[in-house]
């Protein structure tokens, strides 16, 4: 333990100032994370990190999952919907359909169940790795809500593909009648038990007398909680963890007060970080022994790379005949909830951009490290270290080639410019606020105006949104005027949450208000 704690402490540390050097240097931080872990595996006399594969799911996914569905906007997620769906489960099954066909005629004692196997795992493009390689170039909010919602649900489905395969493999037959039956099961009983699960948690929240620092841990403990129930009922999960969470961030406003939310926001920020980034560096320190597995199996290293080519060029292929056969079938089917593109063009360009953003990360590595040593009846599981390594390289590849190429890509062709309007942005940001002042000033007049008039501290009040003007000192505010504040500061949490109906209206924008309002609450409380 005094061995394995400074080395822990080192780790989060270089995640720490890897991420630092990344943000200078305008790439994205798991390329830096990935690259130095394979270098650190290197130094002679480190301690080897291993993982209980039985555990790797249990203590990644469920925060990492749980935390993406409170960022992703719900409202762009039912906007694009059709997208979303079939990039998430008919896009990764064909993926994973064509990772084993490929792979059992070229790689020699690979199974169509294997291959299954090596599909589910490779197949979900990484949701942190696009997220942050997009820090650096903008993209409309349909783009990017596509990515998110897309990076959300594949997880579920994939991972769905993998536990079928790793059966599979590990009985040596495949019934599709108990496969379909337990499919159905999976996914509707995950998403089932996770709304379930998800509506007595905000009951508790709302019920029991909870503060910021309880709220968080509560929050810190739900996922493991969605996870854990969901998998003792051999459900999914995966579909409890994403389903429970999109339902408690769309009521994250009823049961948090603003210190959860706003002190809870920063927790979570932190955790989901350095999570990510152990995850990221596990992916190269794990390398040195797994090469030495497959020479164990006696699988050449040069071999054993070409593999990995090979596996990274078929994902690459897959997810680009799939973004234009969806955009063929959108245009014949359904043209009017195509993405707009100012030119056809550009409309035909959008599917390479989306294709070209399959990068592979957290989850692939943690199903990968999921999979047993051994088979229930003791022997070796087979080709266990080529698929880490297949694993490792697609990863490596795709954050290298795709990740460090996609910015440059984005803004040499142009494809976004005239589709991003800093202008209409603007537009939609000062109607919140316009829309907003003259609520609050309805609400004021209406309510308060006759009733306390002479009352130094409401006629401040009135003053400031009238003339949008701030007082120069708190001296004004007694308890009975904090009171008036604090309840019109509800009323506008009420106005942006009936505004963030329209659907020309970002989403991210309403948020940010909604954090502004909340540091204005707390600070009313400290004067």
């Amino acid at each position: 333990m005094h061995t394995l704690l400074p080395f822990f402490l080192a780790m989060i540390a270089a995640i720490v100032l890897l991420n630092m050097w990344a943000t200078k240097l305008r790439v994205a931080y798991p390329i830096l994370l990935v690259v130095a872990g394979l270098l650190v595996s290197f130094v002679p006399g480190l301690p080897v990190v291993k993982i209980d594969p039985d555990l790797i799911f249990f203590i990644f996914l469920p925060p990492l999952l749980f935390e993406a569905s409170w960022s992703i906007s719900f409202k762009e997620m039912k906007k694009w919907w059709r997208i979303i769906g079939s990039f998430a489960f008919l896009v990764v099954f064909f993926t994973a359909l064509s990772v084993a066909l490929v792979t059992n005629h070229f790689i020699p004692g690979f199974s169509i169940a294997i291959g299954f196997l090596l599909g589910g795992i490779v197949s979900p493009p990484d949701a942190v790795s696009t997220g942050a390689i997009m820090k650096f170039v903008k993209i409309p909010n349909s783009t990017s809500a596509i990515l998110e919602g897309e990076s959300l649900l594949n997880d579920a489905s994939s991972l769905i593909i993998f536990r079928f395969a790793l059966v599979a493999v590990g009985t040596g037959q495949f019934i599709w009648q108990e496969a379909a039956t337990s499919f159905i099961w999976m996914v509707a009983g995950g998403a089932g038990i996770g709304l379930a699960l998800a509506w007595f948690f905000v009951q508790a929240h709302k019920r029991l007398p909870t503060d910021a620092p309880s709220d968080i841990v509560f929050t810190l403990i739900e996922p493991y909680i969605l996870y854990w129930v969901a998998e003792q009922l051999h459900s999914s999960g995966v579909m409890a963890v994403v389903c429970g969470g999109l339902f408690m961030s769309a009521r994250r406003m009823i049961f948090l007060n603003s210190a959860s939310r706003i002190r809870g926001y920063s927790v979570w920020e932190s955790f989901v970080f350095i999570l990510n980034g152990i995850v990221f560096l596990i992916i190269g320190l794990e390398l040195p022994e797994i090469v030495a597995g497959i020479k164990a199996e006696g699988i050449p290293l040069r071999l054993a790379i070409e593999y990995g080519f090979l596996v990274t060029g078929i994902l690459i292929a897959a997810r680009m005949i799939s973004s234009y056969a969806a955009l063929i079938a959108t245009t014949i089917f359904r043209p009017g909830v195509m993405p707009h593109a100012s030119s056809k063009r550009r409309r035909w360009m959008m599917p390479l951009l989306l294709g070209w953003t399959g990068m592979r990360g957290v989850v692939s590595l943690a199903a990968a490290l999921s999979i047993p040593v051994t088979l229930k009846n003791g022997v070796e599981f087979p080709h266990r270290n080529l698929i880490l390594f297949i694993t490792f390289m697609v990863i490596l590849l795709t954050l290298l080639i795709q990740g460090l190429t996609l910015p440059y890509l984005i803004s040499r062709t142009h494809f976004f410019d005239g589709l991003l309007s800093e202008e209409s942005e603007l537009t939609s940001r000062n109607k919140m606020k316009q829309g907003l002042k003259q609520h609050v000033y309805e609400v004021l007049k209406k309510k308060y105006d006759n009733g306390l008039q002479g009352d130094a501290g409401i006629e401040k009040i009135l003053k400031q949104w009238e003339d949008r003007a701030k007082a120069s000192d708190d001296s004004w505010m007694n308890e009975q005027t904090k009171m008036v504040f604090i309840e019109l500061l509800e009323s506008q949490r009420k106005y942006l949450t009936q505004l963030n109906k329209d659907s020309s209206i970002d989403e991210e924008i309403i948020r940010q208000q909604f954090y502004q309002i909340d540091l204005e609450e707390e600070r009313l409380k400290i004067i």
